[in-house]
């Protein structure tokens, strides 16, 4: 790593005002509380306290719940009982509510001062923009209840959400846990296999779908694949499809008429009144699947209470919701944030910004425009997408009025620090805080979390989230968070949204996050605590390379590749060298216009040989066109790795472009 780009890295770059820290909701909690600074607060929510009985995770979960207004039909008899072990706590037993009351019944009650304020701000790839009320999303929300319990579909039921991103999917959602049904949203861009993987598994007997949706100026067609994989999957007595594209309502699409009912002809017909259950605290809300970047996708199980509690702590203190603001999160309802954006808004009554397309259509400027357009306070986006239109160049930001922008939001994978510094500087214009987090399908949430209130460094994660008991560790489990050394990330307590169990029953669940050390969840990535007191993550803990007995985690050698000007994004693995056990090959992908040479690989080797040292200067750099990803985003490497290496695949159900695994290959 060169001199300047370790000195920008590990500079405290963004310090709050103290304007800005008085006026945040964190800071009116520490104030309630008698709580100092920071420090204090993480300590007071994670830690045992001098004179208090109960740990600080217990006290956090239990003062939270009147402290946000959350309304439970019936009171909790304790906060938790653990007699199982972390592994199978029981949050708020005795307790009963529902999601649904706490995101729309309550604001949509004909004396709610936001009966009439918009939930969502939605705007499709072609332009149109639609605003639903809180009064109109009840109404929708209790129509999709009804028709639910007239096809059947009661508490514990499982129903699947294969839908374009449209406002009509958050009816659908909530809809879903006013029966008691399991919603299982499945990634719109998902093929079949994947899909069908998702279906099967949770044994839906209901599907949503729609004719199909906007990108980049096409039309891209759902049902043929919701068939297929229903044909594939079985388990689905009826279809429930949305004329997004009018295809449906023309007989433009594949019908079985047996099956497939029209939403205006089903949902919209059914009446618009339905009481929420009122449902135990553990009931299952959610089944979110996995990313599946390690192995077979698993069905993560979400309760009531956890998916509620975890999403509106984090959006009220570590994304500060006010009233007013308006919130965007680039999402798709099959991925974690995007049930977590729509259930941490809508239980504070707040305002979401939904939009169905892609973000560079019809050019790169289209999120600058619409922050611009919508007056939208908190964005949140992935790493990889602020690399890519960062590459397009800063021109596409100028002209636009970002100014309502109060906090900048990110998740998914680790940042470079020139893509992070970018993103704070042009888009947050150098006073936003970015909240960058980490956590992920499995608790709903984050286990790493910033607070608005404290100084920032590049590609910083903060520190523990508020209530999370979070800790590095070496390979021994003994802590090393203090050391400063890199280890691996885990959890020391439970928390009310983490999974429950999984889908598929309780021996996967205990191998994939508590087998490695005695009583803690083991996350699988690898994390850092420098001397500053600052949180970093380097990626995932099985993917870190190990040249000549140093690691680096691959995220660092894709930044520092993409530090070469002919270079738009990278993926580093690692493949076995009889010398240094364990050699970099990285994949490329160049920027428009730039032509694969020899001189061009030398080049590239060379620049990560002198950003991070000889040792991890690759041994090969192949050129193609795009990477193996998830849904998130998230590049697949163990695809990579196993192409090149020559090994199986195994499952591969979750990949979003499967067509480049040919690519990648033929590269080879």
């Amino acid at each position: 790593m060169t001199e300047d780009r370790e000195q920008r890295t590990d500079a405290v770059v963004y310090s709050p005002s103290q304007s800005f820290v008085e006026s945040t909701n964190v800071y009116d909690f520490m104030r309630t509380y008698d709580i100092d600074d920071y420090d204090e607060l993480i300590e007071r929510t994670t830690s045992n306290v001098e004179g208090e009985p109960r740990s600080g995770v217990t006290w956090f979960w239990d003062e939270l719940v009147d402290y946000l207004g959350i309304d439970f039909f019936e009171g909790y008899d304790a906060v938790r009982n653990d007699a199982e072990g972390p592994q199978f706590t029981d949050w708020y037993p005795g307790g009963r509510l529902n999601v649904a009351h706490n995101t729309v019944d309550r604001y949509a009650a004909p004396d709610a001062a936001e009966r009439n304020k918009v939930a969502c701000i939605w705007e499709g790839e072609p332009g149109e923009v639609r605003e639903v009320t809180y009064h109109e999303l009840a109404r929708q929300s209790n129509r999709v209840a009804n028709y639910l319990e007239s096809e059947g579909v009661g508490t514990g039921d499982t129903v699947g959400l294969y839908m374009p991103m449209v406002p009509e999917v958050i009816a659908i959602l909530y809809g879903c846990f006013k029966v008691g049904a399991v919603a299982v949203p499945i990634f719109s861009g998902f093929g079949v296999d994947a899909t069908a993987t998702r279906i099967g598994d949770a044994e839906c007997s209901v599907l949503f779908t729609g004719d199909g949706f906007y990108r980049r100026g096409s039309q891209v067609t759902l049902k043929e694949s919701a068939d297929e994989a229903i044909d594939e999957a079985g388990h689905v007595e009826r279809t429930v499809v949305y004329d997004r594209l009018g295809l449906a309502s023309e007989g433009a699409i594949p019908w079985d008429d047996d099956r497939d009912e029209l939403w205006a002809e089903s949902v919209a017909e059914a009446a618009d009144d339905y009481e929420s259950k009122s449902l135990p605290s553990d009931q299952e809300s959610m089944l979110l699947y996995s990313s599946g970047t390690t192995g077979k996708p698993k069905g993560i199980v979400h309760t009531h209470a956890g998916a509620l509690l975890q999403a509106a702590k984090e959006v009220y203190f570590g994304m500060d919701l006010k009233p007013s603001d308006r919130f965007f999160w680039v999402s798709d309802i099959g991925w974690m944030m995007g049930p977590w954006t729509l259930i941490g808004t809508h239980a504070h009554g707040g305002t979401v910004v939904m939009y169905e397309g892609a973000p560079d259509h019809p050019q790169p400027d289209r999120f600058w425009r619409m922050i611009d357009d919508h007056g939208i306070t908190q964005f949140g986006i992935s790493p990889t997408a602020i690399r890519a239109l960062r590459k397009r160049g800063d021109e596409w930001v100028e002209g636009y009025d970002l100014s309502s922008l109060r906090l900048l939001g990110s998740t998914g994978e680790p940042w470079d620090p020139e893509s992070w510094l970018w993103f704070h500087e042009e888009v947050g214009g150098g006073d936003t805080p970015i909240i960058n987090i980490s956590g992920g399908t499995e608790i709903m949430g984050c286990f790493l979390m910033p607070m608005p209130i404290t100084p920032l460094k590049p590609c910083t994660l903060g520190g523990p989230g508020l209530g999370m008991d979070i800790d590095i560790v070496d390979r021994n489990g003994d802590s090393i968070a203090d050391s400063h050394e890199r280890g691996f990330l885990v959890a020391r307590d439970s928390c009310p949204s983490m999974t429950k169990s999984l889908w598929s029953g309780d021996e996967r669940y205990l191998e994939e996050y508590w087998s490695s050390f005695e009583d803690l969840w083991d996350h699988g990535d690898w994390a850092q605590k420098d001397e500053d007191g600052f949180w970093f993550l380097h990626g995932r803990a099985d993917d870190a390379l190990n040249v000549a007995g140093r690691k680096v985690g691959p995220a660092e050698v894709e930044g520092a590749a993409m530090e070469h000007d002919a270079v738009n994004q990278a993926a580093a693995v690692g493949v076995p060298d009889d010398t240094t056990g364990t050699a970099v090959v990285l994949y490329v992908v160049l920027e428009a216009g730039e032509e694969e040479s020899d001189d061009l690989r030398e080049a590239v080797r060379d620049t990560v040989g002198e950003e991070l040292g000889k040792p991890f200067r690759p041994r090969e750099v192949l050129f193609v066109d795009a990477f193996p990803k998830t849904q998130s985003g998230k590049i697949i490497r163990r695809a990579i790795e196993a192409i090149y290496t020559g090994e199986e695949l195994g499952d591969m159900s979750s990949i979003e472009n499967p067509d480049v695994l040919d690519e990648i290959e033929a590269a080879r």
